[in-house]
């Protein structure tokens, strides 16, 4: 029996992923690097801030100590701020997927590397603002995708003063990159994947099923992957 469905954020809920790439260079522009977006969505594209920032100091031995870690992440975050409100928007297809499963009485979740702050920013005045609980972030979490940490948080704060005790075999996550997937089957929960980022090629081997749109699934569907 389906219930829950858990989502990822950028790339599934928001266009956003192109907006943090190119936050992110901005602030490693500061010391003369440029990551190419084939290499980012490669290796980096599922990670929190810290993450990102971490990996590519080790991987292009940059010799950054732990206090410009911060100040990247502090400078990234600040950019994406300015270019967030005027150009993120709600994905195609999200608004009736998520109508359709308040219909019928579903809880919704969201779980995604990015901050409280981003999400908060992107969802202020849409009609997806307020529609989550729990939202879990990049800052609830000690450890990002693709380990199950901030999955299995979303299930314990579902399961916070609900009727009924969710299981993780009857939650069905959406997401956009192998990293989530993985995580998401690591925490013991069902996997959908969504062709927003990367083609069904690359996302099928990490999923159950894989469609282009959101709006494309039916009940019958998130049914039969927690049947």
């Amino acid at each position: 029996m389906l219930g829950a469905v858990i989502f990822d954020f950028d790339g599934v809920l928001a266009d956003s992923e192109l907006l943090h790439y190119r936050a992110m260079n901005k602030a490693f522009g500061l010391y003369g690097l440029c990551v190419s977006k084939e290499e980012h969505w490669e290796k980096y594209l599922g990670f929190t801030d810290y993450e990102n920032v971490r990996a590519v100091n080790r991987d292009y031995r940059m010799g950054w100590d732990e206090a410009t870690v911060q100040e990247l992440v502090r400078r990234k975050t600040r950019v994406f701020d300015d270019i967030a409100v005027a150009e993120a928007v709600i994905i195609d297809g999200v608004l009736n997927f998520v109508d359709m499963l308040r219909r019928h009485g579903i809880p919704i979740a969201v779980c995604s590397g990015a901050t409280r702050n981003d999400i908060d920013l992107i969802l202020e005045g849409t009609p997806l603002e307020s529609r989550f609980d729990p939202v879990v972030t990049a800052d609830d979490v000690k450890k990002g995708k693709p380990h199950p940490e901030g999955f299995k948080l979303a299930l314990r704060r579902l399961n916070d003063g609900g009727k009924e005790r969710i299981l993780a075999g009857q939650c069905v996550v959406i997401e956009d990159s192998h990293w989530g997937l993985q995580a998401a089957t690591r925490a013991g929960m069902h996997t959908i994947a969504v062709t927003n980022t990367y083609d069904a090629g690359h996302l099928g081997p990490y999923a159950e099923m894989v469609v282009n749109r959101l709006d494309e699934i039916k009940m019958c569907d998130l049914q039969g992957l927690c049947g």
